[in-house]
């Protein structure tokens, strides 16, 4: 009997934070995770000797998002990674989670921040799932990350929240465009994570960490692995019926 083809996934920006937790949850299901990651190697290959330590199949693929042929270096890199470790080159699961900040408000908004905040966290996803999409078997998933921020007004991340905006505008269009394919295309929308990006800060304003706390019914701030596991269900086969969404990880913030 021929050995069944494993799942195989890519997950931008999947070296810390709620990449990695994603990773994480995916490498310890079976799936042979692509982990990509921008400038620190020694943490991607943390993650993945995590999934490996673990019994699961991952390898690294550096990629400096935004930069010129950015999109087809990161094809290449997949392509090849998945048919080392597959013999394939079939995608079946892409997290884009890979973005930054953009913090300004109307008044000190400058252009460059805009731009650059447009490249990574709108042109590089889509221009990304545009390649990508040739590679992906029927039935396949497409998780895009995006912040609680469109919804709730943060006018002092005014670029961060218009570029997550159009993320999700991109995600509910591309359902609609690959879904005879069997491919679902849904949004995970967290609130405040406690990931390196925030950690420090936090620490540094124990207020703004217990205000923080305070807005979830849970009374504490989210972590992680609390939006790996929204994403994780998302890239399932029990979410075959939910496309086209936007699915807050927020503990309730800002009900």
């Amino acid at each position: 009997m021929a050995a069944s083809v494993p799942r195989t996934a890519l997950v931008t920006g999947g070296s810390r934070g709620i990449g990695r937790a994603v990773v994480e949850r995916l490498g310890s299901v079976g799936t042979v995770v692509a982990v990509h990651y921008g400038h620190d190697a020694a943490a991607a290959e943390r993650a993945v000797a995590g999934v490996r330590a673990a019994g699961g199949r991952a390898f690294p693929v550096r990629t400096e998002l935004g930069a010129p042929g950015a999109v087809d270096e990161l094809a290449r890199g997949v392509e090849e990674g998945l048919r080392l470790h597959t013999g394939s080159t079939g995608l079946d699961i892409l997290v884009n989670n890979a973005g930054i900040g953009c913090r300004a408000d109307i008044d000190s908004l400058t252009r460059e921040q805009l731009d650059r905040a447009l490249e990574i966290n709108v042109k590089a996803p889509v221009f990304l799932t545009q390649r990508l999409l040739p590679l992906m078997r029927d039935g396949g998933r497409i998780v895009n990350i995006s912040s609680v921020a469109p919804r709730v007004a943060h006018p002092h991340v005014l670029g961060y929240a218009m570029t997550k905006g159009a993320l999700e505008a991109f995600s509910r269009s591309l359902a609609a465009q690959v879904g005879p394919r069997g491919i679902t295309v849904n949004t995970v929308a967290p609130g405040l994570i406690e990931t390196d990006l925030h950690r420090d800060r936090l620490r540094a304003h124990p207020e703004e960490a217990e205000e923080a706390a305070a807005l979830t019914m849970f009374g504490r701030i989210g972590q992680a692995d609390d939006v790996a596991g929204v994403v994780a269900f998302l890239a399932s086969a029990q979410s075959r019926w939910i496309t086209g969404q936007r699915v807050e990880a927020t503990g309730g913030a800002y009900l």
